[in-house]
């Protein structure tokens, strides 16, 4: 399976490459929004996780670029601002999972588990 992971923060990234190929799910990321239109079209991710604070905008206005993308992906938003607020408007949008940061590895694999069940 081929995961895009859109996040500015490199350990982040790594964290959650090293998780996922426990997984044996291939992990490429990129580190902003600009970066990522680029990347869907090349790595057509079946699985994004999408970070809401980027250098060059919000992830929660980035989903419906996604799934434009590629109907069939499932984008996971990750995010230190874990509100209510933050969560319904991502649902609104299309999000398939929504897991605050820190996180930990059971967290990932349960979303990941619920969403490929």
């Amino acid at each position: 399976m081929k995961v895009l992971i859109i996040d500015d923060e490199p350990d982040i990234c790594y964290l959650l490459s090293s998780i996922l190929r426990q997984k044996q799910m291939q992990a490429d990321f990129v580190n902003s929004l600009t970066e990522a239109r680029t990347a869907l079209g090349v790595h057509n991710p079946q699985l994004v996780f999408l970070d809401n604070h980027l250098p060059d905008g919000r992830g929660i206005d980035f989903i419906s670029d996604i799934k434009k993308q590629g109907s069939h992906t499932k984008v996971i938003m990750i995010t230190a601002h874990d509100t209510m607020d933050d969560r319904r408007s991502a649902i609104e949008r299309g999000v398939d999972g929504f897991i605050g940061k820190p996180f930990t590895r059971e967290a990932i694999f349960n979303v990941i588990d619920k969403l490929l069940a």
